[in-house]
């Protein structure tokens, strides 16, 4: 029997454990598949950390390697402390340069779909530091809307 509960329409994974200096020249995601689900949000954060950059690009792959990799346009929007979240906005596959500050947040969403043209069915956030500075942050990755019931955690009756 279902609880309605958010929970059910979603999982959460690990994508970057957060670290002092967790965008220090190239780092990407776990590999997540697409297979069970129609859309993913990567949320990558940090707190400490004012004046670093990265650019964000997604990338489709063709394993949890991964061997192959194809960059893939998504949206995002960007909240930063003590201010409402920004306008979700459209990002071409060359990517999304982010802001020098402290304690922000991207979400960065994709749609399976926008995987079709690679023909792969995974994906993963890549950051290229593009001024290098110490930020003390990490990446979550949201498997969203469930392709098949039980693709996400059940919940335990016991």
């Amino acid at each position: 029997m279902g609880t309605g509960l958010f929970m059910q329409s979603s999982s959460f994974e690990l994508g970057l454990a957060p670290i002092a200096d967790a965008f220090a020249g190239t780092a990407v995601s776990r590999v997540v598949s697409m297979k069970n689900h129609n859309r993913v949000r990567f949320i990558a954060f940090w707190g400490v950390g004012a004046t670093g950059t990265s650019t964000f690009t997604v990338e489709a792959c063709d394993d949890t390697t991964p061997s192959n990799t194809s960059a893939i346009a998504f949206h995002y929007r960007i909240t930063v402390q003590a201010a409402a979240p920004g306008a979700i906005t459209a990002a071409a596959s060359t990517g999304l340069l982010s802001t020098a500050g402290s304690a922000q947040m991207y979400e960065i969403e994709v749609p399976a779909e926008n995987l079709l043209a690679s023909g792969y069915g995974y994906v993963r956030l890549k950051a290229v530091e593009s001024v290098a500075s110490a930020r003390l942050g990490g990446i979550l990755i949201e498997l969203l809307e469930p392709r098949f019931p039980g693709a996400t955690q059940t919940i335990s009756t016991t």
